[in-house]
């Protein structure tokens, strides 16, 4: 006898495979997972945003390579194509002082359908292991992340840095999701698919963008924002999320499959700008000596920290939902907001992987 179990199973995926729309089909260049398109995150950024998603040449154009402050020699332009000849050690540097707020690191404002017009802000990069079992990373690029205040107190501005990487991560059986990651600061959640807010299509999954800091969240409203290796005597440093401005990354991206064997990308696309992704530096300014009057450190930490590195650094292949950093893997099964003292309690309704 088929067990209820089963039989449910069966009618989800039935009711949820259906075929892209036809914006989707639009957007995205053949080959790419139905699947991948039909439940791709819908961001919402915060309406108070500054700082918005950002196109990644735009990004090039605006920066020099430097090692220790210097510039180095190196391709001429610098583009998404020739990107991967700097080395590991290079900082993507901006050529204005950030402290001026030059209008390019502000990013792209999404129009009403949620697209960034003549920008390319985000990388669909799907790792398919076999047997059914596929990750689809969804990366969104802002050239400038605010790390926030500390008890609102404006002389406590701590981790503002150029260059922003952030993702949600689905996992995929057989073509049904299972689990949606949401990447925050040094960490992140994990959640169930079936208990994330979805879009009006009832599909797509929410993820709340945080003001300036563009950490991912599942739900909206105030969530606790750590900083690592950081113990304050007091306050707390918090991430504020809201249903604000949509941001639909389908509709502005490049789309790439990840082989784990070879650790390579190709494009779905023939003629998609690969180089960058196999690019092993930073992409934002090294973390400013105290000597510059910019820079302030207080209780060990930097108000301007060094830039991130990109996707091919995200543990693309990862075994578990969530990266391997020594932390267990909690897949929650409700949503709450986030809290540090909560991040190792493990409830009822969730899964330890």
């Amino acid at each position: 006898m088929v067990g209820f179990k089963a039989i449910a199973n069966a009618a989800f995926a039935a009711t949820v495979l259906s075929a892209p729309t036809q914006q989707e089909k639009r957007q995205a260049p053949e080959g790419v997972p139905d699947y991948v398109l039909k439940y791709a995150p819908i961001v919402y950024l915060h309406s108070q945003d500054p700082y918005l998603p950002s196109d990644f040449q735009t990004h090039l154009t605006h920066t020099t390579p430097k090692v220790g402050f210097n510039a180095v020699s190196g391709p001429s332009p610098l583009t998404l194509d020739n990107l991967s000849q700097l080395g590991s050690d290079v900082y993507l540097t901006s050529n204005d002082d950030v402290t001026t707020n030059p209008s390019w690191i502000k990013g792209v404002r999404p129009d009403s359908s949620g697209k960034t017009n003549d920008a390319i802000t985000s990388a669909i990069i799907v790792n398919d292991k076999g047997s059914g079992n596929v990750d689809a990373f969804y990366f969104y690029f802002y050239t400038y992340n605010w790390g926030g205040l500390v008890a609102g107190l404006k002389d406590l501005n701590f981790g503002n840095h150029v260059g922003d990487w952030e993702h949600n991560m689905i996992r995929f059986s057989n073509g049904v999701p299972q689990h949606v990651w949401y990447s925050q600061h040094a960490n992140g959640q994990a959640f169930q698919y079936k208990v994330t807010e979805k879009h009006t299509d009832n599909l797509r999954p929410i993820a709340y963008s945080a003001n300036g800091s563009h950490a991912q969240y599942a739900i909206g409203g105030t969530h606790d924002h750590t900083i690592p290796n950081l113990n304050l005597p007091f306050g707390v440093l918090e991430d504020y999320t809201e249903r604000g401005i949509l941001y639909d990354p389908l509709l502005a991206a490049y789309y790439y499959k990840f082989d784990a064997a070879a650790n390579s990308f190709t494009p779905y696309q023939e003629g998609t700008p690969t180089s960058y992704l196999d690019f092993a530096g930073r992409w934002g300014d090294e973390e400013y000596p105290t000597s510059d009057k910019r820079q302030v450190k207080i209780f060990g930490q930097a108000k301007f920290s060094s830039g991130p590195t990109g996707p091919r650094d995200k543990q693309l292949n990862r075994v578990n939902v969530c990266p391997d950093n020594g932390k267990e893997c909690i897949l929650r099964g409700i949503l709450v907001p986030r809290r540090v003292e909560d991040d190792e309690v493990v409830r009822e309704a969730d899964e330890v992987a």
